[in-house]
């Protein structure tokens, strides 16, 4: 199969998936949604925002840019513990506000996910079972293992957790920034939201039920129209998931309570979504799918690949900084 972009690469398969052009994944639709999508989730999102995160801010570990980074506890559904970073302006008020979900992987150090926009605070959770700060009883940390805890069901099915810890991070953060209390009150200010891979899937699963939030942005997002995912080999958690599948056809039913794509077709803020033409990881027929039936305003960044290192990487990546920083500051309205 002829691939858009020309990589050398020894993968078993062609991580283009034999999309030929852009125009081919932007008719990609999303798969139906079962009756009572909308229930289950908004029932999902009502108990995390019961939940008394009790988040505890530590020291600085790190100054940077002008950002102070600390260490945070905050407390998840079913009582789970978890850990990550806040970063939030060495000096003057906070204005804006962000929530920064990781890939599949966790996330070991802040890294490079700084606030797109001066002025802002931002929570860098570990969600349960990745990384040294989201560790939890009886999950599993690696991305092959994880992305099966619990698909027996729909509400033991790990990813829903994740999900829930997303949204009690956005809690947690709206606890220890003042500024930022008001967030999805009338008159209050909108968080932004980012993520990646695992992080772009889960943000399509959690910001549509989410008022407290203005803006996203979605880079390479996974979980997007789980049916055509079970049909393409890839390199990432969604092989492990294709092998389960083939022994326990079941777990498509539950499968469909977690498809990206189909809760996009209920996000309705703003949302910038960088898609990549090849990526052994991620097949791009899916990233694409979430992109297509966004609810609301939405804007698309083509990325040559995702997943995989290629000449033209650092200046595509310069770019959807720009564009990121470009995006929230347009669509998201400063506290105070």
């Amino acid at each position: 199969m002829a691939s858009p972009v020309a990589f050398a690469h020894d993968f078993p398969f062609d991580p283009a998936y034999g999309y030929t052009a852009p125009e081919q994944l932007l008719r990609i639709p999303a798969p139906p949604a079962p009756a009572d999508f909308e229930v289950f989730w908004r029932d999902r999102y009502a108990r995390a925002r019961a939940v008394d995160t009790q988040p505890v801010l530590g020291p600085v570990e790190e100054e940077r840019e002008g950002v102070r980074i600390h260490g945070i506890t905050y407390t998840s559904v079913g009582g789970v513990r978890l850990g990550g970073w806040l970063a939030r302006p060495a000096e003057g008020p906070v204005r804006y506000g962000f929530v920064v979900g990781h890939g599949y992987g966790g996330r070991q150090e802040p890294g490079r996910d700084l606030p797109p926009l001066p002025g802002s605070a931002a929570i860098l959770p570990c969600v349960r079972g990745m990384g040294e700060r989201g560790r939890a009883d009886s999950i599993p940390d690696l991305a092959a293992e994880h992305v099966l805890h619990g698909i027996g069901s729909r509400e033991s099915y790990v990813i829903g957790d994740c999900v829930a810890d997303l949204w009690c991070a956005a809690s947690a953060l709206t606890a220890v920034v003042p500024e930022l209390a008001g967030a999805g009150h009338s008159g209050g200010p909108r968080l932004g939201y980012l993520g990646e891979s695992f992080g772009g899937g889960l943000g399509a699963l959690a910001l549509p039920w989410d008022d407290r939030f203005g803006a996203a942005q979605l880079t390479v997002p996974t979980f997007g129209n789980h049916p055509l995912r079970l049909t393409l080999p890839c390199a990432g958690s969604g092989e492990a998931v294709r092998a389960y599948h083939r022994e326990h056809p079941e777990a498509a039913d539950v499968l469909r309570y977690f498809d990206a794509a189909t809760a996009a077709t209920r996000l309705e803020l703003p949302t910038l979504v960088a898609a990549a033409l090849f990526d052994p990881s991620v097949p791009p027929p899916g990233q694409f799918a979430v992109y297509n039936v966004l609810a609301g305003e939405r804007e698309l960044q083509v990325l040559s690949a995702g997943h995989f290192p290629y000449r033209g990487m650092t200046a595509e990546a310069a770019e959807l900084d720009a564009n990121r920083t470009r995006f929230f500051g347009e669509r998201l309205t400063a506290s105070g």
